[in-house]
């Protein structure tokens, strides 16, 4: 596949409108529910490995939990997609939504009931039956208030969770809420037994998938075996490992040595010198990741809207393109992807010191002011940190970068339970909706009530305009009322400036071509559970 500079595919994504489905008879389904895919990488047998029947991936950040229902970070979620299916996911475009742990399903014309048909013959890992007994237990443990998991906002609008029988199960809500269904394509369902029991699935996996847990060393590896008593297409691997690298070269070498057979994120700037060699392939695919930097709204200066659009003007969105994607993307032009279903493009803040200075000295900071910036210590992230503060720096802004471990970054922003006790200032981060909705685009990052450590409003953003146009989304089905409220609302953030707005890459992998069933997804998760190597 030759690289693009800019991401050209715009994503369709499925209403939750009444609809019925049922899965192929024949065959089984992969991490995403779909038939077998074709290698990503190219043909099986276009090379050899003969060493092992282990898939290696190189990834420069770690996976934070093994909770199915707190996932935050597509690293978490690609490793824990081995491990746990949901009742439905996406297929490998995320273009279509496709059953997975259920067979069907039906959407009364209300908007109000989800029934829900489910597979048959489905073990967890510890022994216990799927059914729709199992799913209610998880659909619970998410309303439950006390245990505080960041998938209880996907079940608020619901009134009742009951089993019709032991394979069908049916969800009513008190009002219409238009992404359900999508959000079910990124409900993992764990074991009711180890719910049950207590069992801390933060550390513990007890899931359906075709991987189970060997073991987890939270800052070097994850590692799943095979479960040879999996209900669908049997694992084509003996294990995968998620390895944590954090350093680009350090997994370009091992690419080129074999010791990973797939890493993510490359250089751009070495692209065009491992392409093609030594049995390596470099692979693209149109992502909906949007890169940003929040501007903690609690704290001054960023409460003054002249000084985070200030800050705005001061960045040079084409050297950030080149210099952090090698010019395989494209501006940020909405607070979400292009890629996203609603997605309404907003006039560009243009590179422009003059005014960027201008609007700093109405604001009361004509000398600039010091700040902080955090982001995890990989070496893509030092990077775009330290332009970050050589553009602010031609405005007098001195940004102070602090990278951190993966872990510490994530304990230290969640350890504030007010915006009055957080610490942080800036964060150099990206985002991506794992459920590829509007909905998920901006209600985890604006909505107001989901500042750390309920979820990722790191801004610290409070707009009761975005948090009635938000709700509205949910409660409506039509598509013309929806593009309307979605295009207000990422036009009023947009001009409220709550973050940074950076930039849209392409996503870029680097695999060896005999791995096949190995490749990024739209949201920059990894698929990998029908992974096959070549001998």
């Amino acid at each position: 596949m030759k690289l693009r500079k800019k991401a050209i595919a715009i994503v369709s994504l499925v209403l939750a409108s009444a609809m019925l489905f049922t899965a192929c008879g024949s065959g089984g389904t992969n991490s995403t529910g779909s038939q077998a895919q074709p290698s990503a990488s190219g043909n099986a047998n276009a090379g050899a490995k003969s060493k092992d029947n282990d898939l290696v991936i190189a990834t420069s950040e770690t996976v934070l939990t093994l909770d199915p229902h707190n996932m935050t970070s597509t690293n978490t979620i690609s490793a824990n997609r081995t491990m746990y299916e949901s009742l439905l996911t996406f297929d490998k475009d995320m273009k279509n939504i496709v059953p997975q742990l259920a067979k069907s399903y039906t959407v009364s014309k209300d908007g109000l009931i989800y029934t829900f048909t489910l597979q048959t013959g489905v073990k967890f890992t510890d022994g216990t039956d799927f059914n729709a007994d199992a799913v209610k237990a998880n659909i619970e443990r998410c309303m439950d208030e006390k245990n505080n998991l960041k998938e209880r906002k996907y079940f608020a609008k619901v009134k009742e969770v009951k089993c019709t029988d032991a394979n069908t199960i049916q969800i009513t809500l008190k009002e219409p809420y238009s992404v359900f269904i999508n959000k079910m394509t990124n409900f993992g369902i764990a074991s009711p037994k180890a719910i049950k029991d207590g069992t801390k699935l933060n550390s513990v996996a007890v899931g359906t998938g075709p991987y189970k847990l060997k073991e987890w060393d939270q800052a070097d590896h994850l590692t799943v075996v095979r479960n040879d008593s999996y209900w669908g297409t049997k694992p084509g691997v003996d294990s995968i490992t998620f390895k944590v690298v954090p350093e680009a070269g350090s997994r370009i070498a091992m690419l080129q040595t074999g010791e990973a057979d797939m890493v993510y994120p490359i250089p751009p700037e070495q692209i065009k010198s491992i392409d093609g060699a030594k049995d390596v392939k470099v692979e693209s695919v149109p992502s909906n990741i949007v890169y940003y930097v929040t501007l903690n709204m609690s704290h001054k200066p960023f409460d003054n809207v002249k000084v985070r659009q200030a800050m705005n003007y001061a960045i040079d969105k084409d050297a950030f393109v080149k210099v952090v994607y090698g010019g395989y993307g494209d501006h940020a032009t909405s607070p979400m992807a292009s890629t996203t279903q609603y997605y309404s493009k907003q006039e560009e803040y243009a590179f422009n010191i003059q005014k960027a200075k201008e609007l700093l000295k109405e604001a009361g900071y004509p000398n600039g002011f010091k700040t902080t910036i955090w982001s995890d210590n990989t070496s893509d992230s030092v990077k775009g940190m330290q332009f970050i503060n050589q553009q602010l720096a031609q405005v007098g802004i001195t940004a102070e970068v602090v990278p951190m471990e993966g872990a510490t970054l994530n304990d230290k922003i969640n350890e504030a339970k007010t915006a009055a006790e957080s610490k942080i200032d800036m964060w150099y981060v990206n985002w991506s909706p794992s459920s590829g909705d509007a909905d998920g685009a901006l209600r985890a990052l604006f909505y107001s009530q989901n500042i750390p450590p309920v979820n990722a409003n790191t801004a610290y953003y409070n707009n009761p305009a975005i948090d009635k146009l938000l709700d509205q989304g949910l409660s409506q089905t039509s598509p013309e009322k929806l593009t309307s409220i979605y295009a207000e609302a990422q036009k009023t953030i947009w001009n409220d400036a709550p973050w940074l707005f950076l930039g849209q890459p392409v996503v870029q992998y680097g695999i060896k071509n005999y791995a096949s069933n190995v490749y990024m997804m739209a949201d920059g998760s990894i698929s990998c559970a029908q992974a096959t190597l070549a001998h």
